[in-house]
């Protein structure tokens, strides 16, 4: 890497303390494009940041920075309030690694509903057939979202021992024809 990138990478550090979100946003959204793992301890910090969609920009650039990510992304859910974690889950999800899978299906636990809600689309889209188990046991969770959320997420792994689950999820929802249509999708798509 040459100085002239150091140079444009601490600028951009730099532009994450802007007062103007706008600037902000777009020194997070041209770090991610770096991919240069030196940014990802400023990109941590800006997941606090005032503005939600400088925090929405952070946790994308950190999904693009990738593997170097992982371990600071997993202190930060063990660590911090829910607001935080459901960014940093947003984060891990772009990373799509089978190394996030067991800090997600963690998250499945999560006191925060946002935060098990991301984490059952997560695992939905890294489609990792360990994440079934948790995911099944997650579709009698209180909060509706987190359900419909994991229902999809067990039709997008396509993994057969969704199949029965789903079915009595299903059952149990009665009058709930919204739920019941995620739940028939998801069956479809097993």
């Amino acid at each position: 890497m040459s100085n002239d990138d150091n140079r444009d990478i601490n600028i951009l550090i730099e532009d994450l303390k802007d007062d103007d979100p706008e600037k902000r946003i777009e020194a997070a959204e041209k770090l991610g494009e770096t991919g240069d793992s030196s940014a990802i301890e400023s990109l941590l910090n800006t997941l606090t940041d005032d503005n939600p969609k400088v925090r929405f920009a952070s946790a994308k650039s950190l999904g693009k920075i990738g593997e170097p990510a992982i371990d600071p992304l997993v202190l930060i859910m063990k660590n911090e309030e829910g607001n935080i974690r459901r960014y940093a889950t947003l984060a891990l999800k772009d990373i799509k690694s089978d190394k996030v899978v067991d800090q997600l299906v963690e998250a499945l636990k999560d006191s925060d509903w946002s935060v098990r809600k991301f984490a059952s689309k997560a695992l939905g889209e890294i489609g990792n057939n360990t994440a079934v188990d948790p995911l099944i046991d997650t579709l009698t969770d209180e909060d509706w979202g987190v359900r419909v959320a994991a229902v999809k997420a067990l039709g997008d792994i396509g993994d057969e021992r969704g199949i029965d689950p789903i079915k009595k999820a299903r059952r149990a929802a009665t009058g709930d024809k919204e739920f019941k249509k995620a739940c028939n999708k998801a069956l479809k798509k097993i």
